[in-house]
Protein backbone atom coordinates (compact mmCIF):
# COMPACT_ATOMS: atom_id res chain seq x y z
CA UNK A 1 0.00 0.00 0.00
CA UNK A 2 1.48 3.57 -0.91
CA UNK A 3 0.18 6.52 1.12
CA UNK A 4 0.94 10.07 0.13
CA UNK A 5 2.70 12.34 2.62
CA UNK A 6 0.94 13.85 5.16
CA UNK A 7 1.83 17.22 6.46
CA UNK A 8 0.63 18.15 9.41
CA UNK A 9 1.89 21.41 11.60
CA UNK A 10 -0.74 21.41 14.07
CA UNK A 11 0.49 18.94 16.05
CA UNK A 12 0.34 20.44 20.26
CA UNK A 13 -1.81 19.98 23.15
CA UNK A 14 -5.01 21.24 21.52
CA UNK A 15 -4.16 17.74 19.28
CA UNK A 16 -3.87 16.01 22.25
CA UNK A 17 -7.31 17.62 23.55
CA UNK A 18 -8.95 15.99 20.61
CA UNK A 19 -7.69 12.40 21.12
CA UNK A 20 -8.03 12.53 24.27
CA UNK A 21 -10.81 14.08 25.65
CA UNK A 22 -12.93 11.30 26.53
CA UNK A 23 -10.00 10.53 28.93
CA UNK A 24 -10.24 14.24 30.77
CA UNK A 25 -7.10 14.82 29.30
CA UNK A 26 -6.54 18.41 28.50
CA UNK A 27 -3.86 21.15 28.33
CA UNK A 28 -5.97 24.23 29.34
CA UNK A 29 -9.86 24.34 29.18
CA UNK A 30 -12.29 22.21 27.34
CA UNK A 31 -12.09 20.96 23.93
CA UNK A 32 -15.33 21.20 23.03
CA UNK A 33 -15.12 24.25 20.93
CA UNK A 34 -11.67 23.29 19.08
CA UNK A 35 -12.06 23.29 15.29
CA UNK A 36 -10.48 19.70 15.29
CA UNK A 37 -13.47 18.06 17.51
CA UNK A 38 -16.00 18.76 15.00
CA UNK A 39 -16.85 16.49 12.22
CA UNK A 40 -14.75 17.71 8.73
CA UNK A 41 -16.66 20.36 6.64
CA UNK A 42 -17.39 18.95 3.43
CA UNK A 43 -14.26 20.89 1.16
CA UNK A 44 -15.76 20.97 -2.19
CA UNK A 45 -14.97 24.73 -2.94
CA UNK A 46 -11.46 24.34 -0.79
CA UNK A 47 -9.88 21.88 -3.57
CA UNK A 48 -10.00 21.50 -7.60
CA UNK A 49 -9.34 18.65 -9.39
CA UNK A 50 -7.80 18.35 -12.79
CA UNK A 51 -9.82 14.73 -13.59
CA UNK A 52 -13.11 15.07 -15.44
CA UNK A 53 -15.96 13.64 -13.08
CA UNK A 54 -18.36 14.02 -15.71
CA UNK A 55 -18.86 12.24 -18.49
CA UNK A 56 -15.38 12.30 -19.84
CA UNK A 57 -12.91 9.95 -18.66
CA UNK A 58 -9.56 10.93 -17.75
CA UNK A 59 -6.35 10.55 -19.90
CA UNK A 60 -4.06 7.95 -17.68
CA UNK A 61 -1.30 9.65 -19.40
CA UNK A 62 -1.55 12.90 -17.46
CA UNK A 63 -0.96 12.75 -14.29
CA UNK A 64 -3.40 13.46 -11.18
CA UNK A 65 -3.61 17.47 -9.44
CA UNK A 66 -5.28 18.09 -7.17
CA UNK A 67 -4.91 22.11 -5.96
CA UNK A 68 -6.09 24.57 -2.71
CA UNK A 69 -8.21 27.30 -4.38
CA UNK A 70 -7.31 30.02 -2.09
CA UNK A 71 -4.91 30.65 0.71
CA UNK A 72 -7.43 30.17 3.55
CA UNK A 73 -6.92 26.60 3.52
CA UNK A 74 -4.38 23.87 2.44
CA UNK A 75 -4.38 20.00 1.77
CA UNK A 76 -3.18 17.81 4.56
CA UNK A 77 -3.58 14.17 2.98
CA UNK A 78 -4.82 12.69 -0.19
CA UNK A 79 -5.54 8.85 -0.99
CA UNK A 80 -6.07 7.39 -4.27
CA UNK A 81 -7.03 4.05 -4.79
CA UNK A 82 -9.18 2.35 -8.03
CA UNK A 83 -11.27 -0.85 -7.99
CA UNK A 84 -8.40 -3.60 -7.94
CA UNK A 85 -7.18 -2.10 -4.90
CA UNK A 86 -4.34 -0.38 -6.20
CA UNK A 87 -2.51 2.92 -4.78
CA UNK A 88 -1.93 5.62 -6.33
CA UNK A 89 1.69 7.15 -5.04
CA UNK A 90 1.52 10.66 -4.98
CA UNK A 91 3.73 13.74 -3.83
CA UNK A 92 2.04 16.55 -1.37
CA UNK A 93 3.98 19.95 -1.74
CA UNK A 94 5.23 21.15 2.00
CA UNK A 95 2.86 24.04 1.59
CA UNK A 96 -0.04 21.92 1.07
CA UNK A 97 -1.15 23.76 -1.76
CA UNK A 98 -0.28 20.55 -4.42
CA UNK A 99 -0.54 17.27 -4.50
CA UNK A 100 0.55 15.55 -7.71
CA UNK A 101 -0.04 11.19 -8.43
CA UNK A 102 4.26 10.50 -9.26
CA UNK A 103 2.84 6.87 -11.07
CA UNK A 104 1.14 6.40 -13.66
CA UNK A 105 -2.42 5.93 -13.60
CA UNK A 106 -4.63 2.96 -14.95
CA UNK A 107 -6.44 3.10 -18.54
CA UNK A 108 -9.21 2.17 -18.52
CA UNK A 109 -10.32 2.05 -14.34
CA UNK A 110 -12.43 3.72 -11.83
CA UNK A 111 -10.77 5.72 -9.01
CA UNK A 112 -11.71 6.85 -5.43
CA UNK A 113 -9.53 9.64 -4.31
CA UNK A 114 -9.92 11.02 -0.56
CA UNK A 115 -8.79 14.49 0.24
CA UNK A 116 -7.99 16.31 3.64
CA UNK A 117 -7.82 19.67 4.48
CA UNK A 118 -7.58 22.07 6.98
CA UNK A 119 -8.64 25.98 6.99
CA UNK A 120 -6.96 29.12 8.63
CA UNK A 121 -8.25 27.94 11.84
CA UNK A 122 -7.35 24.33 11.89
CA UNK A 123 -10.67 22.61 11.03
CA UNK A 124 -10.75 19.73 9.18
CA UNK A 125 -12.37 19.18 6.21
CA UNK A 126 -12.87 16.51 3.69
CA UNK A 127 -13.46 15.80 -0.19
CA UNK A 128 -14.03 12.53 -1.91
CA UNK A 129 -13.73 12.18 -5.98
CA UNK A 130 -14.83 9.15 -8.13
CA UNK A 131 -13.63 9.19 -12.01
CA UNK A 132 -12.56 6.53 -14.50
CA UNK A 133 -10.09 6.52 -16.73
CA UNK A 134 -10.40 5.90 -20.82
CA UNK A 135 -8.36 2.91 -22.58
CA UNK A 136 -6.32 4.69 -25.12
CA UNK A 137 -6.37 3.39 -28.59
CA UNK A 138 -3.06 0.97 -28.18
CA UNK A 139 -1.40 -1.95 -28.29
CA UNK A 140 -2.53 -4.22 -24.93
CA UNK A 141 -0.45 -6.85 -23.03
CA UNK A 142 -2.58 -10.13 -22.82
CA UNK A 143 -0.78 -12.74 -20.72
CA UNK A 144 -1.58 -16.54 -21.03
CA UNK A 145 -0.71 -18.14 -17.79
CA UNK A 146 0.05 -22.01 -18.29
CA UNK A 147 -0.15 -24.98 -17.92
CA UNK A 148 -3.44 -25.20 -18.07
CA UNK A 149 -5.75 -25.71 -14.51
CA UNK A 150 -5.03 -28.74 -13.19
CA UNK A 151 -2.71 -31.75 -10.77
CA UNK A 152 0.69 -31.92 -11.72
CA UNK A 153 4.09 -33.09 -10.42
CA UNK A 154 6.37 -31.19 -8.07
CA UNK A 155 8.70 -30.31 -11.00
CA UNK A 156 5.91 -28.22 -13.48
CA UNK A 157 7.48 -24.35 -13.62
CA UNK A 158 4.40 -22.18 -14.18
CA UNK A 159 4.85 -20.13 -17.54
CA UNK A 160 4.04 -16.49 -18.94
CA UNK A 161 3.23 -15.99 -22.53
CA UNK A 162 2.97 -12.49 -23.54
CA UNK A 163 1.04 -11.35 -26.54
CA UNK A 164 3.69 -8.94 -27.86
CA UNK A 165 7.61 -8.44 -26.83
CA UNK A 166 8.39 -6.61 -24.13
CA UNK A 167 11.80 -5.19 -24.09
CA UNK A 168 13.99 -2.89 -21.52
CA UNK A 169 14.47 -3.53 -17.89
CA UNK A 170 11.71 -0.97 -16.85
CA UNK A 171 9.31 -2.67 -18.59
CA UNK A 172 9.76 -5.89 -17.87
CA UNK A 173 10.01 -4.89 -13.84
CA UNK A 174 6.78 -3.37 -14.63
CA UNK A 175 4.93 -6.95 -16.40
CA UNK A 176 6.92 -8.84 -13.24
CA UNK A 177 5.88 -6.93 -10.56
CA UNK A 178 2.24 -7.43 -11.72
CA UNK A 179 2.63 -11.45 -12.06
CA UNK A 180 2.00 -12.56 -8.68
CA UNK A 181 2.45 -16.34 -7.62
CA UNK A 182 1.51 -17.79 -4.30
CA UNK A 183 1.61 -21.34 -2.81
CA UNK A 184 0.23 -23.18 -0.05
CA UNK A 185 2.75 -24.14 2.05
CA UNK A 186 4.40 -20.85 0.82
CA UNK A 187 7.67 -21.18 -0.79
CA UNK A 188 10.36 -19.31 -1.93
CA UNK A 189 10.43 -18.80 -5.86
CA UNK A 190 10.95 -15.83 -9.27
CA UNK A 191 10.40 -15.48 -12.59
CA UNK A 192 13.12 -15.89 -15.52
CA UNK A 193 12.31 -14.31 -18.76
CA UNK A 194 13.01 -16.84 -21.23
CA UNK A 195 12.56 -14.15 -23.70
CA UNK A 196 10.90 -11.33 -24.85
CA UNK A 197 7.51 -13.13 -24.65
CA UNK A 198 8.01 -15.54 -21.99
CA UNK A 199 8.44 -16.06 -18.57
CA UNK A 200 9.21 -19.20 -16.22
CA UNK A 201 8.35 -19.35 -12.55
CA UNK A 202 9.95 -22.17 -10.49
CA UNK A 203 10.52 -22.26 -6.86
CA UNK A 204 14.23 -22.39 -5.43
CA UNK A 205 13.44 -26.38 -4.65
CA UNK A 206 10.55 -28.19 -6.22
CA UNK A 207 7.26 -27.44 -5.35
CA UNK A 208 6.16 -28.72 -1.95
CA UNK A 209 4.18 -31.91 -2.58
CA UNK A 210 0.42 -31.58 -2.10
CA UNK A 211 0.78 -27.93 -2.32
CA UNK A 212 -2.05 -25.41 -3.93
CA UNK A 213 -0.52 -22.80 -6.23
CA UNK A 214 -2.51 -19.73 -7.90
CA UNK A 215 -1.36 -17.18 -10.58
CA UNK A 216 -2.99 -14.04 -11.26
CA UNK A 217 -2.04 -10.61 -13.10
CA UNK A 218 -2.39 -7.30 -11.85
CA UNK A 219 -1.49 -5.64 -15.02
CA UNK A 220 -4.91 -4.54 -16.37
CA UNK A 221 -4.61 -1.44 -17.41
CA UNK A 222 -1.18 -0.10 -16.12
CA UNK A 223 1.21 1.33 -18.08
CA UNK A 224 4.29 -1.18 -19.35
CA UNK A 225 6.14 1.02 -22.46
CA UNK A 226 5.18 4.13 -24.35
CA UNK A 227 2.16 3.11 -26.02
CA UNK A 228 1.51 -0.64 -24.20
CA UNK A 229 -1.10 -0.82 -21.67
CA UNK A 230 -1.62 -4.19 -19.77
CA UNK A 231 -4.69 -6.28 -20.90
CA UNK A 232 -7.07 -8.60 -18.63
CA UNK A 233 -5.60 -12.07 -17.67
CA UNK A 234 -7.34 -14.95 -16.58
CA UNK A 235 -5.79 -16.43 -13.45
CA UNK A 236 -4.80 -20.18 -12.77
CA UNK A 237 -4.79 -22.74 -10.13
CA UNK A 238 -3.00 -25.42 -10.03
CA UNK A 239 -2.26 -28.61 -7.53
CA UNK A 240 0.39 -31.20 -7.04
CA UNK A 241 0.51 -34.68 -6.28
CA UNK A 242 3.02 -36.56 -4.10
CA UNK A 243 6.92 -35.75 -4.73
CA UNK A 244 7.50 -38.21 -7.37
CA UNK A 245 11.24 -38.76 -8.82
CA UNK A 246 12.52 -41.32 -11.13
CA UNK A 247 16.41 -41.14 -10.99
CA UNK A 248 18.04 -43.06 -14.10
CA UNK A 249 21.94 -43.48 -13.37
CA UNK A 250 23.02 -44.36 -16.82
CA UNK A 251 26.36 -46.01 -15.55
CA UNK A 252 24.45 -47.96 -13.83
CA UNK A 253 21.47 -48.80 -16.11
CA UNK A 254 19.18 -48.42 -13.27
CA UNK A 255 16.04 -46.40 -12.56
CA UNK A 256 15.26 -45.55 -9.33
CA UNK A 257 11.66 -43.86 -8.37
CA UNK A 258 10.66 -42.39 -5.55
CA UNK A 259 7.64 -41.07 -3.69
CA UNK A 260 8.24 -38.39 -1.08
CA UNK A 261 11.71 -39.48 -0.77
CA UNK A 262 10.98 -43.44 -0.38
CA UNK A 263 11.89 -45.73 -3.00
CA UNK A 264 9.11 -47.82 -4.47
CA UNK A 265 10.49 -49.65 -7.39
CA UNK A 266 14.18 -49.95 -9.12
CA UNK A 267 13.88 -50.57 -12.84
CA UNK A 268 16.34 -52.21 -15.37
CA UNK A 269 16.87 -49.58 -18.39
CA UNK A 270 18.95 -49.08 -21.46
CA UNK A 271 19.80 -45.38 -21.92
CA UNK A 272 21.92 -43.82 -24.92
CA UNK A 273 24.55 -45.55 -26.97
CA UNK A 274 27.51 -43.78 -28.01
CA UNK A 275 26.93 -41.11 -30.33
CA UNK A 276 23.26 -40.85 -29.29
CA UNK A 277 23.95 -40.51 -25.71
CA UNK A 278 20.99 -39.56 -23.19
CA UNK A 279 20.45 -36.16 -21.74
CA UNK A 280 22.33 -35.65 -18.17
CA UNK A 281 20.13 -33.01 -15.78
CA UNK A 282 16.32 -32.64 -14.75
CA UNK A 283 13.52 -33.08 -17.04
CA UNK A 284 9.52 -33.00 -16.26
CA UNK A 285 7.37 -35.09 -17.80
CA UNK A 286 5.34 -33.56 -20.71
CA UNK A 287 2.83 -35.92 -21.60
CA UNK A 288 2.15 -39.46 -22.33
CA UNK A 289 1.02 -41.05 -25.27
CA UNK A 290 -0.13 -44.77 -25.29
CA UNK A 291 1.55 -45.80 -28.86
CA UNK A 292 4.30 -43.61 -30.88
CA UNK A 293 5.60 -44.45 -34.20
CA UNK A 294 8.86 -43.84 -33.84
CA UNK A 295 11.84 -43.50 -37.35
CA UNK A 296 14.97 -42.67 -37.36
CA UNK A 297 14.34 -40.42 -40.42
CA UNK A 298 12.44 -37.52 -37.72
CA UNK A 299 15.46 -37.65 -35.87
CA UNK A 300 18.24 -36.78 -39.18
CA UNK A 301 18.97 -40.72 -39.46
CA UNK A 302 19.22 -41.89 -43.14
CA UNK A 303 16.95 -44.70 -44.21
CA UNK A 304 18.51 -48.09 -44.57
CA UNK A 305 21.71 -46.71 -42.79
CA UNK A 306 22.65 -49.12 -39.73
CA UNK A 307 20.97 -46.82 -37.08
CA UNK A 308 17.54 -46.67 -39.21
CA UNK A 309 14.81 -47.61 -36.85
CA UNK A 310 10.58 -48.01 -38.08
CA UNK A 311 9.15 -49.25 -34.83
CA UNK A 312 5.61 -49.15 -32.80
CA UNK A 313 6.52 -47.80 -29.32
CA UNK A 314 3.99 -48.33 -26.17
CA UNK A 315 3.59 -46.72 -23.00
CA UNK A 316 5.46 -43.64 -24.35
CA UNK A 317 6.10 -40.79 -21.61
CA UNK A 318 7.34 -37.88 -23.07
CA UNK A 319 10.47 -35.23 -21.01
CA UNK A 320 11.48 -33.72 -24.39
CA UNK A 321 9.46 -31.92 -27.11
CA UNK A 322 12.75 -33.78 -29.79
CA UNK A 323 11.32 -36.76 -28.97
CA UNK A 324 12.86 -38.20 -26.05
CA UNK A 325 10.69 -40.60 -24.37
CA UNK A 326 10.76 -43.19 -21.01
CA UNK A 327 8.80 -45.95 -23.41
CA UNK A 328 8.75 -49.95 -23.47
CA UNK A 329 11.38 -51.71 -25.31
CA UNK A 330 10.97 -54.97 -25.41
CA UNK A 331 13.68 -55.74 -28.51
CA UNK A 332 16.64 -54.71 -26.01
CA UNK A 333 15.50 -57.02 -22.59
CA UNK A 334 18.46 -58.89 -22.67
CA UNK A 335 20.30 -55.05 -22.61
CA UNK A 336 18.90 -53.77 -19.91
CA UNK A 337 20.33 -53.04 -17.06
CA UNK A 338 23.46 -54.34 -18.23
CA UNK A 339 24.16 -51.74 -21.48
CA UNK A 340 22.90 -48.65 -23.34
CA UNK A 341 22.20 -49.43 -27.07
CA UNK A 342 19.08 -46.85 -27.40
CA UNK A 343 19.51 -43.81 -29.62
CA UNK A 344 18.66 -41.59 -26.63
CA UNK A 345 15.29 -42.39 -24.71
CA UNK A 346 15.29 -44.90 -22.16
CA UNK A 347 14.22 -47.58 -22.96
CA UNK A 348 12.77 -50.95 -20.41
CA UNK A 349 10.57 -53.63 -20.96
CA UNK A 350 7.12 -53.24 -21.47
CA UNK A 351 5.86 -54.26 -17.92
CA UNK A 352 7.79 -51.83 -16.61
CA UNK A 353 6.67 -49.11 -19.06
CA UNK A 354 3.09 -49.37 -18.54
CA UNK A 355 3.51 -49.36 -14.52
CA UNK A 356 5.97 -45.96 -15.17
CA UNK A 357 3.24 -44.65 -17.42
CA UNK A 358 0.63 -45.18 -15.03
CA UNK A 359 2.22 -43.59 -12.22
CA UNK A 360 3.64 -40.42 -13.27
CA UNK A 361 1.87 -37.47 -13.89
CA UNK A 362 2.96 -34.49 -15.66
CA UNK A 363 5.67 -32.54 -14.46
CA UNK A 364 6.95 -35.49 -12.24
CA UNK A 365 10.75 -34.97 -12.17
CA UNK A 366 12.78 -37.00 -14.34
CA UNK A 367 16.39 -36.95 -14.16
CA UNK A 368 19.20 -38.74 -15.81
CA UNK A 369 23.05 -38.80 -14.41
CA UNK A 370 26.50 -40.49 -15.34
CA UNK A 371 25.23 -40.18 -18.94
CA UNK A 372 28.13 -38.82 -21.40
CA UNK A 373 25.60 -36.92 -23.29
CA UNK A 374 25.32 -33.04 -22.48
CA UNK A 375 23.10 -31.75 -19.83
CA UNK A 376 19.34 -30.54 -20.82
CA UNK A 377 19.08 -27.25 -22.02
CA UNK A 378 17.33 -24.86 -19.63
CA UNK A 379 14.44 -23.60 -22.27
CA UNK A 380 13.09 -24.71 -25.49
CA UNK A 381 13.11 -28.72 -25.46
CA UNK A 382 10.53 -28.93 -22.58
CA UNK A 383 11.06 -28.04 -18.95
CA UNK A 384 14.95 -27.98 -18.18
CA UNK A 385 14.82 -25.24 -15.92
CA UNK A 386 15.89 -26.98 -12.57
CA UNK A 387 19.13 -27.27 -14.14
CA UNK A 388 19.82 -23.64 -13.87
CA UNK A 389 21.34 -22.68 -10.48
CA UNK A 390 18.93 -20.52 -8.21
CA UNK A 391 21.15 -17.62 -7.68
CA UNK A 392 21.89 -17.47 -11.97
CA UNK A 393 17.92 -17.92 -12.39
CA UNK A 394 17.20 -15.31 -9.97
CA UNK A 395 19.72 -13.39 -12.46
CA UNK A 396 17.12 -13.50 -14.98
CA UNK A 397 14.49 -11.18 -13.25
CA UNK A 398 13.80 -7.82 -14.11
CA UNK A 399 13.49 -7.12 -10.79
CA UNK A 400 16.73 -8.16 -9.94
CA UNK A 401 20.34 -6.77 -11.30
CA UNK A 402 21.69 -8.91 -13.65
CA UNK A 403 21.90 -10.90 -16.88
CA UNK A 404 19.82 -13.24 -18.48
CA UNK A 405 20.32 -16.26 -20.20
CA UNK A 406 19.18 -16.81 -23.97
CA UNK A 407 16.65 -19.29 -24.70
CA UNK A 408 14.07 -19.41 -27.79
CA UNK A 409 10.38 -20.82 -28.58
CA UNK A 410 10.59 -24.50 -29.59
CA UNK A 411 10.69 -25.17 -33.68
CA UNK A 412 7.72 -27.37 -34.60
CA UNK A 413 10.22 -29.24 -36.58
CA UNK A 414 12.11 -30.56 -33.64
CA UNK A 415 8.73 -32.22 -32.00
CA UNK A 416 10.52 -36.20 -32.74
CA UNK A 417 10.64 -39.39 -31.26
CA UNK A 418 14.18 -40.44 -30.40
CA UNK A 419 14.07 -44.07 -29.66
Amino acid sequence: MTHSPRLRTVLSCSLLIASLAAAGTACGGSGDGHPLSAAPYDAADQVSFNADTGTAKADPEKPLEITARNKDGRITDVTASDTAGRYLAGELSADGSRWHSTAPLAAGARYTVKVSTEDEDGAPGARTLTFETSVPPRKRLKVTFGPKAGKYGVGQPVTAELSVPVKGEAARAVVERALKVSSQPAVQGAWHWVDDKKLHFRPKEYWPANARITVRSTLDGIKVADRLYGGPTKPLRLTTGDRLEAITDAGSHQMTVLRNGKVINTIPVTTGKPGFSTRNGVKVVLGKEYFVRMRGTTVGIAEGSAESYDLPVYYATRVTWSGEYVHAAPWSVGSQGSANVSHGCTGMSTANAEWFFKTVREGDIVKVVNSDGDTMDPFGNGFGDWNVPWEKWRKGSALLTGTRDGGGPVDAARLRPEV
